[in-house]
């Protein structure tokens, strides 16, 4: 690369994305940006880089989405789903008994792992959620990841990182060697493109919003953004769900440890020191996806 042009591919993924790159990533570059220069025509690095400092829209769209991490896996430190199955889902069943909705942000989403593992547990307590509507909405800045979220189909290698084989019977098909989520589980999500640095009004609010493994990524301002952003997005009782090498600790004053929960944060308390102002947000119409065995 020329002089100047990782730093202003550094400064292009920090404003599309969020996401932060360092001299020390370097070699990522060549191996993630020349498929895109072949794809789109260009005979080199060098090309590409003059190409973008043109303004090319679309050409800045693919290699940011070709420079975000897409790594995931079903029941990912499966810890969290274990909190969720077993701690927060049974406390939101009772307190919005009378209520009987429930929404749920996979943020971060990729190729949707994470969101169909949140729904196979809500699956396996279906008489719990009998008449209840269950909405899960995954979000992602790859649309290429996303195509894939949305087809449900996954390859044989796809299905063994952390899949028990007892799920894989009893939510998939297999077809033509490739396995395929079944309708019923496909119906409780919503995969939408959606750049976490973009208004969230749109998203509606949660009860629960899973961000895990994606701030790690971004500097402390844009986490904090990120994350005064999330909490006003969540219900009254809402909790969003963090990686485990994540905090909020020194980043945002509105969000609060769970104890005894790793991993999960709330809204701090109104008028407690340093709270910052909630966001009052109206629950969108949702479509009604009553969870069924």
């Amino acid at each position: 690369m020329k002089p100047g042009e990782f730093e202003h591919l550094a400064a292009l993924l920090k404003k599309r994305s969020g996401l932060i790159i360092t001299p020390d990533k370097a070699y990522l570059v060549e191996s993630r940006l020349n498929p895109v220069a072949q794809k789109h025509g260009l005979a080199d690095l060098n090309a590409l880089f003059t190409a973008l400092a043109r303004g090319d829209e679309k050409l800045a769209a693919a290699v940011t989405e070709a420079m975000t991490t897409n790594e995931t896996s079903w029941f990912r430190d499966s810890k969290p789903f274990d909190l969720f199955r077993k701690e927060l889902l049974p406390e939101i069943l009772e307190r919005k008994a009378a209520i009987k909705q429930l929404r749920i942000w996979s943020a971060a989403a990729s190729t949707g792992q994470e969101a169909y593992s949140l729904a196979m547990i809500l699956k396996e307590e279906a008489a719990r959620l009998s008449g209840w509507r269950v909405d899960i909405v995954g979000t992602d800045i790859s649309e290429a990841a996303l195509a894939q979220a949305r087809s449900g189909v996954y390859s044989h290698f796809e299905v063994q990182r952390g899949l028990p084989a007892q799920l894989l019977v009893k939510y998939f098909e297999k077809v033509d060697g490739v396995w395929r989520i079944i309708a019923p589980l496909k119906s409780m999500i919503t995969f939408r493109t959606f750049n976490l640095l973009d208004s969230l009004s749109a998203l509606g609010s949660f009860d629960i919003i899973f961000c895990r493994n994606v701030l790690i990524y971004f500097d402390v301002e844009t986490k904090a953004k990120a994350l005064d952003a999330m909490s006003g997005r969540l219900n009254p009782n809402g909790v969003i769900v963090l990686g485990g090498a994540e905090t909020v600790l020194g980043i945002s004053d509105r969000l609060e440890p769970v104890p005894e929960r790793r991993g999960v944060y709330r809204p701090v308390a109104k008028g407690a020191a340093g709270a910052g102002q909630t966001i009052k947000v109206m629950q969108p119409a949702m479509p009604n996806r009553v969870v069924a065995a």
